[in-house]
């Protein structure tokens, strides 16, 4: 058993990917490498060929193909960075920007927490996910060399945002996890209502509050000076429309920015559950408003310019978004991870707090595989809660578990999107490393508390 825990491709897999990363290969061919050895570790073909009489799929037939479910997501990303792209052109974005700067721009402290609020609002009140990072986060770079912010404790802040609000609060994106949990222990024999999670997702969220406050006032207090450099993907902006009083163009990206949050709304009223074409259709419907109050210029040039420059900021993110579901789809199809499973239930035996270290571990390992807590959801519920239902765990002890379980390693993972939001803007003038200053210091600084929080209130619900 030790080897089916140890020596299984999801395990090694995981492995190959993290160290690659650590030495600062590429994140996507990082990824790519170790969909490759997971697959060729479990037997299947690189290319498709009759065994037994059937043909068996291929192992790129099968990254492929699971590529092919992120697309809306990856649509999605690049509209909302053309979007992003136009609102930095208008000068709006500087604007609110020195805004936040002359409120909370003199208290470092101050600036991140409020910062992780911002973050926040992207999960529920208007839920735009990463895509407020590069409209907001660039603009405010030289303010906060001037205060010398540590920029690790800034992605602390945005990853706080992006993650705690959608296991703690039942709207938005959190809609969504909430229904995902609460369905998947429903189907897997205990049943539950979306209703009753939110109550005990409090002391996960607490967790991650203890990180965010660890990070800003302990491990990332001292200063870090950084340059004050040109910004790599940047709209031309006249300082006029920076400094200046608002005009229409800043009108039309006003309205525009709130037609984006009009279409989530009426699309989580309409259509449960948050559809993420509601993202791309609100992207594209702000362009248009912006294009005919000449935010854009009633140029064909200057849309054209937006819609490159949001490749430019946000391709990246949606292209690491589709290999790492195809990532996720060949270690679904390896089978290791219901061996993966299996093995550390039968180490752990009839010790109930092994059990509870030994799912918390398996779901890191999961989550870290395929890059989303979302995903990981249905992959343990299914064993988890039997199990536990047989180690007479209760009700609200397997809720935690389940969702500390699924929620750890999507902070701090390369090829997440709370990892990668909060880089697309720190790294926007090329001085903050997605590796050591994102995903390691979020990654330790959420990750071991939600685990330890959930060990321990797991064993006294």
């Amino acid at each position: 058993m030790f080897v089916d825990l140890f020596f299984n491709p999801v395990t090694l897999s995981v492995i190959v990917m993290v160290i690659l990363c650590l030495l600062k290969f590429n994140i996507i061919l990082s990824v790519i490498i170790a969909a490759v050895f997971a697959g060729l570790f479990a037997g299947m073909p690189l290319s498709t060929m009759p065994i037994d009489g059937e043909s068996v799929t291929s192992l790129m037939q099968t990254f492929i193909a699971g590529m092919a479910g992120m697309n809306n997501i990856a649509l999605a990303y690049v509209l909302l960075g053309a979007l992003a792209y136009a609102l930095q052109a208008s000068g709006l974005a500087a604007k609110f920007a020195r805004i936040l700067e002359k409120l909370f721009g003199k208290i470092g402290w101050l600036f991140l927490l409020v910062l992780a609020v911002i973050a926040g609002f992207s999960q529920n009140l208007i839920p735009i996910h990463i895509a407020f990072v590069p409209i907001l986060v660039p603009p405010l770079l030289v303010m906060m060399n001037k205060l010398k912010i540590d920029r690790r404790a800034a992605a602390c802040s945005i990853a706080f945002g992006l993650k705690a609000p959608y296991i703690l609060l039942p709207f938005g994106f959190g809609l969504i996890f909430h229904n995902i949990v609460a369905d998947n222990i429903t189907l897997s024999g205990l049943d539950v209502t979306a209703a009753s999670i939110w109550p005990y997702m409090i002391p996960l969220a607490f967790a991650m509050l203890i990180g965010l406050l660890i990070a800003i006032f302990i491990s990332y207090r001292k200063p870090r000076d950084y340059e004050d450099r040109p910004l790599l993907v940047a709209a031309e902006v006249d300082e006029d429309d920076v400094t200046g009083p608002f005009k229409l163009k800043h009108w039309g990206a006003l309205l525009g920015a709130c037609a984006t949050f009009g279409i989530q709304v009426w699309a989580n009223i309409t259509f449960p559950g948050s559809p993420l074409w509601a993202l791309s259709l609100g992207a594209v419907t702000a362009l248009l408003i912006m294009f005919a109050f000449g935010t854009l210029n009633p140029r064909r040039e200057k849309l054209n310019e937006s819609i490159k420059g949001g490749i430019g900021l946000m391709g990246f993110i949606a292209f690491v978004m589709l290999v790492a579901a195809g990532y996720a789809e060949v270690l679904r199809e390896t089978g290791g991870i219901g061996t993966l499973v299996y093995a550390a239930f039968y180490i752990a035996g009839d010790n109930r707090i092994f059990a509870l270290i030994a799912m918390q571990i398996i779901g890191l390992l999961i989550t870290m595989g395929i890059g989303t807590s979302f995903g990981t959801i249905p992959l343990i519920s299914a064993v988890f809660v039997p199990f536990m239902m047989m180690m007479d765990f209760s009700p609200a002890a397997i809720i935690v578990t389940i969702a500390a379980a699924g929620a750890t390693g999507d902070a701090g993972m390369p090829q997440s999107d709370t990892a990668l939001g909060p880089t697309a803007g720190l790294d926007a003038d090329g001085q903050h490393d997605h590796i050591w200053d994102t995903c390691i210091p979020t990654f330790v600084h959420f990750n071991f508390p939600i685990k330890i929080v959930g060990i321990v209130t797991a064993m006294f619900l």
